[in-house]
């Protein structure tokens, strides 16, 4: 069954279209099936890895792609299989995943566990492809469309120039502080006061730590950071002494620093026994690290990725309760080659979202 709408986007043809040269034209979604939800995309987040995968940064791409994964529109067709209770006309969304095998290949211990963003089976909203062997393209388009498993109702009271970019930024740092325990009695350091590290500020207070601090290079960030409601703030290269006067300080540390150049032990050092610095940032290159910075003090390096469609709604739920405004500039969907240079650059404060001019 054909459709009275077109899929177009705009596509990154080579490592080279991150400079500005995506070019907007028709791509084909993935064959129809009644499991699926389309959507007429209204918001399009940009989040650092459209960069990453435009560019080949974390491996080969498979060009042509789309990217995009913090996607918020209207649901135009729904299939008569579709999961949950999405209806045509509701305010959708869709994150960094679209797909896992939900048990469809056999027993899988993630899926069961509703933690589908860590099976094997994993399909990426791009750079990807389906389990009908369609390719997966991103949101920064008019049209998109996705198993409905993947697919979140967007609750009442969460605007949706809020809600794109939640759909990665927020729920990628969500995920792992209501893990490890955020909350009353906790200290909180976050790595990165920016694209991803201003969510972790406000989900952190959200939750309500004792203590969440700020961490980043340059005393510029300062302002910024109380603004949106640090206790402090840590300016590493601007302070000499900044492990000795913060050392065994935090419960819990989530970095969101995508360098290789991150000086991860001295991170290390910022953590209380038992402590514990959760990764999700994603360098290109491997990060050094000494055994002894995690040996002295019984500390935890681990990583998070993203988050489950369940994880979503209920990150989604507390934001509309919450009133949890993340900082955003709304670009036209026009711009969107610029907008991914202005990125590139460090220009956002702190989120771009591509908006479709209907």
């Amino acid at each position: 069954m054909s459709t009275d709408y077109k899929f177009e986007g705009w596509m990154g043809d080579d490592a080279a279209s991150v400079k500005g040269n995506m070019v907007w034209r028709e791509f084909l979604p993935k064959e129809w099936e009644e499991t699926d939800v389309d959507i007429k995309v209204t918001h399009s987040g940009i989040c650092g890895s459209d960069l990453h995968t435009l560019r080949s940064g974390w491996g080969a791409t498979e060009y042509p792609c789309v990217v995009g994964h913090e996607i918020v529109g209207v649901a135009v067709r729904v299939g008569s299989k579709a999961e949950g209770d999405i209806k045509v006309g509701d305010i959708v969304g869709v994150g960094a995943q679209s797909d896992s095998c939900l048990g469809r290949d056999g027993p899988c211990s993630t899926c069961d566990a509703g933690l589908e963003q860590y099976c094997a089976g994993n399909v990426n909203t791009y750079n990807s492809r389906h389990r009908n062997n369609g390719k997966a393209y991103g949101g920064h388009a008019l049209y998109h469309r996705a198993p409905s498993h993947f697919v979140v109702k967007i609750p009442n009271g969460v605007a949706l120039e809020f809600a794109a970019p939640l759909m990665c930024g927020g729920i990628t740092v969500y995920s792992p502080l209501k893990f490890h325990g955020a909350g009353p009695g906790k200290k909180v350091g976050i790595i990165g006061v920016g694209g991803l590290g201003h969510f972790a500020v406000l989900f952190a207070k959200a939750f309500g730590v004792d203590e969440v601090v700020g961490i980043s290079r340059r005393e510029s960030k300062r302002a910024d950071a109380l603004s949106l409601g640090c206790d402090d703030y840590i300016a590493t290269s601007d302070d000499k002494d900044w492990v000795k006067n913060n050392k065994e300080r935090f419960d819990l540390i989530i970095s969101t620093a995508s360098s290789e150049d991150m000086p991860l032990n001295e991170y290390l050092a910022l953590l209380k026994l038992n402590g514990t610095l959760v990764q999700v940032g994603a360098p290109e290159n491997p990060v050094p690290l000494r055994p002894f910075a995690l040996i002295a003090g019984r500390k935890n390096l681990t990583g998070s990725g993203i988050g489950s469609p369940g994880e979503i709604r209920e990150m989604m739920q507390l934001a509309a309760d919450k009133q949890i405004k993340p900082w955003v500039e709304l670009r036209p969907m026009s711009d969107a080659n610029q907008a991914m240079v202005d990125l590139e650059d460090g220009k956002p404060r702190f989120r771009y979202v591509l908006v479709n001019e209907w």
